[in-house]
């Protein structure tokens, strides 16, 4: 089956805190970005830990807002989304995105994806190679045995162009060469981040190929509703609309079947707490040392939400829209409290959760997956949206 990508995309591009002439410059700002209520002061990382030359490219610090006051900053290097903030139910903002306060803590962190744009290949690919056209590609193995998120140096670890359109909206665009990390063909990438209006992050991507290769882009935050360095998500809510996951070999590489959620710990159908059931005994909790499997997604349009997550104390309610069938759910099991985030507090085993909309992990070598396969003369669509509010 053939991946169907989306003819309609939204485009949406930040400001620097120049000026709209500027398109092409970075924000200057010259102390940490702050906002505050009669309550509460919340505080977005401070633009000089992002100014650096990277493989002779320059990196930059942007922030986007809308007519509410919510704001999101991002980092050229990785097309990282680095930091949000939106009212809780007391009206207090709260940064809800897990995020350092420098590149250079990106490049030395533990885990490499923390509000990441990620690619040529997002999840994995067994024992890293697969057959296209009747050619063997070899990866690189950052994930023994398998490729992990494109590889040695994938989209995370590189600096992307800019282009800002507006105090909303950004655009960051690259080309990801013919050969590079294993992968076929000359892939032109563009990511749009939009901030609403209705408080929402729109993410939409498109891509376009000179050779047969595959393609499964997608945003890697990390979120925590109760705002960052709060502590465990196991209190958090989460509701999905997806009636089947895809199981997982030990090495976390779908086994090729699509199984029922009912009856199991993976059924999110109706609210439910993320730790109500991670403890059971059970072989895939096991094999994904807790929540880190692919939901297969009933619908996808952007009609309606098919998951949404709410934070226990802050009641800030994530909602998701995607044109992706599938949904990464990770309940942040290999966070051990190795990196200082921004606002000092440590990534603590679960103080996060992950939901990557996505092509199924492994989809090159299993068949029966829809396919991530991009051809010459075709353009890769995809769009997604984190909506939030608060009750």
């Amino acid at each position: 089956m053939k991946m169907i990508f989306k003819s309609h995309l939204l485009l949406f591009l930040p400001v620097c805190i120049l000026s709209l002439a500027a398109c092409n410059q970075p924000a200057k700002q010259s102390s940490t970005s702050t906002m505050t209520d009669s309550t509460t002061q919340a505080t977005l990382p401070a633009a000089k830990g992002f100014e650096q030359t990277i493989d002779g490219k320059q990196t930059h610090y942007y922030l986007l807002k809308n007519k509410n006051g919510v704001q999101a900053s991002f980092t050229n290097y990785g097309a990282h989304l680095v930091g949000l903030l939106v009212p809780d139910k007391a009206g207090k903002l709260t940064d809800v995105v897990i995020g350092f306060d420098s590149i250079a803590d990106y490049k030395t962190s533990l885990s490499a994806y923390y509000g990441a744009t990620i690619g040529r290949y997002g999840n994995r690919i067994a024992k890293g190679h697969f057959v296209l056209d009747g050619r063997r590609y070899d990866l690189f193995v950052n994930n023994k045995p398998n490729t992990l998120h494109g590889g040695q140096k994938g989209f995370n670890d590189v600096v992307w162009d800019t282009k800002l359109v507006s105090d909303s909206t950004i655009t960051f665009t690259y080309l990801s060469k013919d050969g590079e990390e294993g992968y076929p063909g000359n892939l032109d990438c563009k990511v749009t981040f939009e901030l609403t209006n209705d408080n929402a992050v729109k993410i939409s991507y498109e891509a376009t190929t000179d050779k047969n290769t595959i393609v499964n882009l997608t945003n890697h935050s990390y979120f925590n509703l109760n705002g960052a360095g709060s502590g465990t998500i196991l209190n958090h809510m989460v509701q999905m609309d997806a009636s089947n996951y895809t199981p997982i070999d030990p090495t976390s590489i779908p086994t090729g079947k699509i199984e029922p959620v009912a009856g199991t710990p993976f059924d999110f159908t109706k609210p439910a707490a993320i730790g109500s059931r991670i403890n059971d005994k059970n072989e895939q909790l096991k094999n994904g040392t807790g929540y880190d499997h692919n939901f297969v997604l009933d619908k996808h349009d952007l009609a309606t939400p098919i998951a949404t997550a709410t934070g226990d104390k802050s009641g800030i309610e994530m909602q998701v829209f995607t044109t992706e069938p599938g949904l990464q759910f990770y309940s942040g099991n290999f966070m051990k409290g190795g990196n200082t985030m921004h606002g000092g507090a440590k990534d603590e085993l679960r103080t996060a959760f992950a939901m990557e909309t996505q092509h199924y992990p492994d989809s090159p070598n299993k068949p029966q997956f829809p396919s991530t396969e991009l051809k010459p003369g075709e353009t890769y669509k995809t769009v997604t949206i984190y909506k939030f509010s608060a009750k």
